[in-house]
């Protein structure tokens, strides 16, 4: 089926990407007739163990990051700080990482996945020998998140290619599972937080980080030969890429300003949840709700897709962002704060779904990787304006001006990505 490009190309130009992935198609079934393990004939359990893991480390690392570090002496403007450096750190690596998995001779995305764990293992483990130092736990802590974020895209990109090489899995449920498992860390490390101290977080982070290398172990995969066409094109900057897609580059920048507003909200949830009159408690409800109400969208997604492409659901999900945003800001307890997380449920759920299958339904090929890596370095973006303006407003304004600041993120980000007409006809692996 042939993919339509963003902007309007001559014949000759989709003639050679339907020869492409002709080319591409027919290495990927030598590769798999040449395969050494025998694949399940169905391998989204074993996804799903892989995205829980992953989504975990979210709850743990990044969702009880203000109280781990405020526990240790940390203000809001410096939590804010090693935030942004961290996620400036991986917004540098995760183009660079993704060329370098994309090329035919290096080793496959699971092999990186693989290296990335162990590093965050060993820096999860220097938290617990250097916990009397301020300085040494926020660095280490900064380490986790900065790793944390290089092996989303890198995840997102295994559940890709998988599917592109013909091998049955729906992301949707897996990632749905993901959900699952993040709301069942935030509940019990919240209840663990309460009754044992902050010094629960790095263990649980060391436990999840072994979880995640047990998983891949258990996900059989082999990287594809990819075919000689177009190669040096493979590995031109990103100038070239975004001239290539060129619309992209207003998709990209809508999702930072959308994920802007949902790091504010995030990153400091704890301070918006002592604000509305709770705890650590209630922060770990408010988490594991949040999580929960997002099962529809991602276990439904493919049935969604059959009434309207990913493009259409992706941009709809701007609209949630905003109004969480708003309602965030509205609400005046935490009984009604539970409730407004009900925009969840098409706002952050309908975006990490969404955009995994329009990003695979655009892309070429052999800039599958990539896109899934420019796609989350707009997380990595918002996260580190978020959380340099996050903890800034609340130190120096309160809590109250943060969130209007939020709710003009989440604005400007739905307005963008409605504004943004993405001409995208075609659906390849990802639509099964």
């Amino acid at each position: 089926m042939m993919i339509v490009d963003f902007r309007n190309v001559k014949h000759r130009k989709i003639d050679v990407r339907l020869i492409y992935r002709a080319n591409y198609s027919k290495e990927v079934k030598r590769k798999n007739m040449k395969r050494k393990t025998k694949v399940p004939s169905n391998l989204t359990g074993r996804y799903a163990m892989i995205q829980s893991f992953l989504w975990m480390g979210y709850a743990a690392i990044l969702g009880f990051a203000s109280v781990y570090l405020l526990d240790h002496g940390f203000s809001n403007i410096q939590i804010g700080i090693i935030s942004a450096v961290a996620g400036a750190v991986s917004a540098v690596l995760q183009p660079l990482l993704a060329t370098i998995a994309d090329r035919p001779s290096s080793p496959s995305v699971k092999y990186f996945l693989v290296c990335l764990n162990f590093l965050q293992l060993f820096c999860a483990g220097l938290l617990m020998v250097f916990e009397n130092s301020a300085v040494m736990t926020g660095v280490f802590y900064g380490i986790c998140i900065t790793f944390l974020m290089l092996l989303t895209p890198l995840v997102n990109s295994l559940g890709a290619e998988t599917m592109n090489q013909g091998i049955t899995m729906n992301f949707g449920v897996a990632r749905g599972i993901g959900s699952v498992a993040y709301a069942a860390a935030a509940y019990l490390l919240g209840i663990l937080v309460k009754k044992a101290g902050a010094v629960t977080i790095p263990l649980f982070i060391v436990a999840l980080c072994a979880g995640f290398l047990l998983s891949l172990g258990f996900f059989p995969f082999e990287k594809a030969a990819k075919p000689s066409v177009g190669q040096k094109r493979m590995f031109e900057g990103p100038v070239y890429f975004l001239r290539k897609y060129d619309r992209f580059a207003f998709t990209l920048l809508g999702c930072i300003f959308l994920y802007t507003s949902h790091v504010l909200l995030n990153n400091f949830n704890f301070q918006i949840v002592e604000s509305k009159g709770g705890g650590s408690a209630e922060l770990g409800f408010a988490m594991a709700l949040c999580a929960c109400v997002e099962l529809p969208t991602m276990f439904f997604f493919g049935v969604m897709q059959k009434k309207k492409s990913s493009g259409f659901w992706f941009r709809l999900s701007g609209v949630f962002f905003m109004l969480k945003a708003l309602g965030t800001l509205l609400v005046p307890g935490i009984r009604s704060f539970y409730c407004i997380q009900i925009f969840q449920m098409f706002g952050w759920a309908l975006i990490q779904v969404a955009s995994i299958y329009f990003v695979n339904s655009l892309m070429e090929e052999q800039d599958v990787v990539k896109g899934q890596a420019y796609m989350t370095m707009t997380y990595t973006i918002g996260s580190v304006v978020g959380s340099l303006l996050g903890g800034s407003l609340i130190d120096l304004f309160g809590i109250t001006i943060m969130l209007i600041v939020a709710f003009v993120f989440g604005l400007l980000g739905m307005l963008l990505l409605l504004l943004i007409k993405a001409d995208v006809s075609g659906k390849r692996g990802m639509s099964r």
